[in-house]
């Protein structure tokens, strides 16, 4: 009773302080609205498979634009530093770097998860608060809102473009979009992953079923920890795995 259920809960949030933290991980089973706007409202909700139709077809025709411009055999790398020592880029190399760029994602995704969506905002601070909530605080109060589960196109284009114009300014033109297209498919799969670690019923033993598991422990008893979403990798070097002897019990 905190909130007002019958109102949009975005302004709401940050007016509970200090009690913000305990009530956003006591999860609901109901339908959250954010905005006033029904515009906004409807640009913060998406069905999973917008993610894939509109994303997909991106992914496809940047990898054929990378591995077609590659073939012409003018990129180098470290050519703004030195020419005589810069080193081509070969086409052969376009899926090795799309791999590499799906690696990089599964960390970004890892570091997000942890340092930006879980964190802690200063109960004096009412804008961090709200922002929180925005991102991903309304994720674990309704965990089962099937509108809310992928990230929806138009706020996902601005971030994708951020990070394609940091790619941009590191790297050479075409080995900037190739990692950048890695990311991106790493990306769609990430969201397809997350809307099926909810609603898919994976069979017991597989990979999927392991982190289907492990991603309801991570919302329902340990909202500290237990940040990879796609893969439990990055859990272990950054020790925030969820420990083992949690499902050994369950069993």
């Amino acid at each position: 009773d905190l909130v007002d259920w019958q109102k949009p809960l975005l302004w709401q949030v940050g007016y509970l302080g200090e009690k913000y933290d305990e009530w956003v991980h006591q999860p609901v089973d109901r339908p959250i609205r954010l905005f006033h706007s029904d515009i906004l409202e409807s640009l913060s909700k998406t069905a999973w498979y917008v993610v894939f139709l509109v994303w997909t077809p991106v992914v496809l025709y940047l990898s054929w634009f990378s591995y077609t411009s590659l073939a012409q055999g003018n990129t180098r790398l470290f050519s703004s530093f030195t020419t005589e020592y810069s080193i081509p880029v070969h086409k052969y190399y376009f899926p090795f770097i799309f791999l590499l760029g799906m690696f990089l994602w599964s960390l970004l995704e890892y570091l997000i998860h942890r340092f930006v969506f879980h964190m802690k905002p200063p109960a004096s601070n009412y804008y961090l608060i709200t922002l929180h909530f925005l991102l991903h605080g309304q994720h674990h109060k309704s965990p089962f809102d099937s509108s809310r589960l992928v990230f929806p196109p138009v706020p996902a284009s601005l971030v994708i473009g951020f990070f394609y114009g940091v790619l941009r300014l590191l790297l050479p033109e075409v080995l900037g979009l190739s990692v950048f297209v890695g990311g991106l498919c790493g990306y769609v799969i990430y969201d397809m992953m997350h809307y099926y670690l909810h609603y898919g019923s994976p069979r017991k033993g597989t990979y999927l079923y392991g982190l289907k598991a492990y991603h309801v422990k991570h919302h329902f008893e340990h909202q500290r920890s237990g940040f990879g979403i796609s893969t439990r990798f990055w859990d272990y070097p950054f020790r925030t795995l969820i420990p083992e002897e949690t499902f050994k019990k369950e069993d």
